[in-house]
């Protein structure tokens, strides 16, 4: 595929009159696993039917080795259908992406699933380390560079004109399916983000609530956020329903008043998977009816029979689907939605309900580092030039690492600095995410957060994105919120003085100043 050439995938989604569908396929931990042969038999079947676009196949979901994506992708694509590969950004350090990336380009699997990723579970001997080396912002940043044939690097010894231009197509993930005001809005301006970014289209995380599958699409509308979107319909079994319910798969929910209905059909022969298959092609039907761009169907163990009677359902249902929405309304009722309710019809008017009653709290720590932030290191701050003077003559003495050590030492205790060299700070409401992200994210959450709290420590640290809208929601407003790209860390900068780095132009907020 040249980089005209948008494939089959990206010109279904841009088709008005077609409604795009897409399975979900996970690889089971082995190269050769029982589960991996029912996967292919079912990708056979898929591709003969003729009625999915494409298959998408996940990169260690949830955070378990698997099967690389590529190696089944490569097999599937063969039979036929479009694939969509997940790329995660959890294992692989900026390097490895890049190297990774060239291959699948070589290969031709062009369609892309750009995550941040699970946080990592049980490996060999024990934990491996969390990478997170980009977000899926970086990702995104670095495949448009790619798709334009734009050198990587400041230095790359690579002559210019000699890297050809790569065909990516970008999708990204999104959930409306957060509790708190905080938690939601921070998914819908990283949304933003993603699309300045270069993504080309958008996948929504799991739910059950038509009222909130409506308000993404309303939002995105309105915002003229203008790619593709499409709405996961996803099937659980009773142990992973349990599993979500519990908040033990990250950024999946159940809420209660489904949990009990599951657990209720589940009293009957075939445990209640006839009643979940049928809700899931009521969902379908409601999605094409929403003016979704397709549908992205999942669940374990499902079977070609299983999809077959979900797509047969919803086509009896769609012309009826307004209907349908009453049925699916699982969502917790003090949960927080963007738009008011449309009491006749279930889905949401068009009037926003942002802020009502809502007060910003103040944070001492946040109001005395931007006043002392803007004293000493914004160019127009009345102490800007003596303290340039002093960290730029310190840094040329004897007393160079002195200064180092004071600069971390009074971050450390007032922030938790991790001595990275290249503050970000300023940006974040003055919160670390080295210290206060379990994924050093930058340019916004994860979608695993649950309730306001981190998917890494549940109940005990809350997301550092929900902390973040907290403080600034009162200070710059959405229009910051919505932009601005914070690059990744320069790890050469690696405890060194992230003072001095900022003097001398070296860290990125200095380089962005002197350019």
């Amino acid at each position: 595929m040249d980089n005209g050439d948008k494939g089959r995938l990206y010109e279904s989604l841009h088709n008005p009159e077609e409604f795009t569908l897409s399975f979900e396929l996970v690889p089971s931990r082995g190269g050769r696993s029982r589960e991996l042969n029912r996967i292919l038999c079912l990708a056979r079947e898929i591709a003969k039917d003729g009625r999915i676009q494409a298959l998408s196949i996940t990169e260690n979901a949830g955070g378990n080795p698997a099967l690389s994506p590529e190696v089944l992708g490569l097999e599937i694509k063969n039979l036929g259908p479009e694939v969509i590969t997940h790329f995660s950004c959890k294992d692989k350090n900026r390097n490895q992406m890049e190297s990774q990336l060239f291959a699948w380009d070589r290969e031709s699997l062009h369609n892309l699933l750009v995550i941040t990723g699970d946080y990592p579970k049980d490996g060999y001997k024990g934990a491996p380390k969390p990478v997170f080396d980009l977000g899926s912002i970086h990702v995104l940043n670095m495949l448009s560079k790619m798709n334009r044939g734009e050198s990587l690097s400041e230095n790359d010894v690579v002559s210019p004109g000699t890297i050809q231009a790569t065909s990516f197509i970008k999708g990204v993930a999104i959930s409306p399916f957060k509790l708190l005001e905080s938690e939601l809005m921070m998914q819908y301006f990283k949304l933003h983000r993603k699309i300045a970014a270069g993504a080309d289209f958008a996948i929504t995380q799991v739910g059950f609530d038509a009222r909130k599958f409506h308000e993404l699409i309303l939002y995105m509308r309105q915002n003229s956020l203008d790619i593709p979107l499409i709405g996961n319909v996803f099937v659980p079994n009773l142990k992973v329903a349990e599993l979500m319910y519990q908040g033990k798969i990250p950024g999946c929910v159940i809420p209660e008043s489904l949990y009990e209905q599951i657990n209720w059909e589940g009293r009957s022969p075939d445990k209640g998977k006839q009643e979940r298959l049928t809700r899931a092609a009521s969902l379908l039907a409601v999605l094409k009816g929403l003016g979704y761009s397709g549908a992205h169907i999942g669940g374990p163990g499902l079977t070609f029979n299983d999809l077959d009677f979900i797509l047969g359902k919803s086509a009896e249902l769609s012309a009826d689907w307004e209907s349908h929405v009453f049925e699916l309304s699982f969502w917790p009722d003090d949960a927080f939605y963007f738009f008011e309710k449309d009491e006749k019809t279930g889905l949401n008017l068009e009037q926003s309900t942002r802020r009502a009653g809502w007060k910003p709290s103040r944070h001492l720590l946040y109001d005395f580092s931007r006043w002392v932030h803007d004293l000493a290191f914004e160019p127009q701050g009345k102490l800007f030039a003596p303290m340039e003077r002093f960290c730029l003559s310190m840094d040329e003495s004897r007393y160079q690492g002195l200064l180092a050590n004071i600069d971390h030492v009074t971050k450390f205790f007032l922030y938790g600095c991790h001595n990275c060299g290249d503050c970000t700070l300023e940006e974040l409401a003055f919160l670390c995410p080295q210290s206060g992200c379990a994924k050093y994210l930058f340019n916004g959450p994860c979608g695993g957060s649950r309730d306001g709290w981190c998917e890494v420590y549940p109940g005990k640290k809350r997301c550092l994105f929900v902390k973040i809208y907290e403080r600034l929601m009162s200070k710059v407003g959405e229009k910051e919120m919505k932009t601005g790209f914070i690059p990744p860390r320069d790890w050469e900068l690696n405890k060194t003085s992230s003072w001095v780095n900022y003097y001398r132009g070296r860290d990125h907020l200095g380089k962005k100043r002197n350019s």
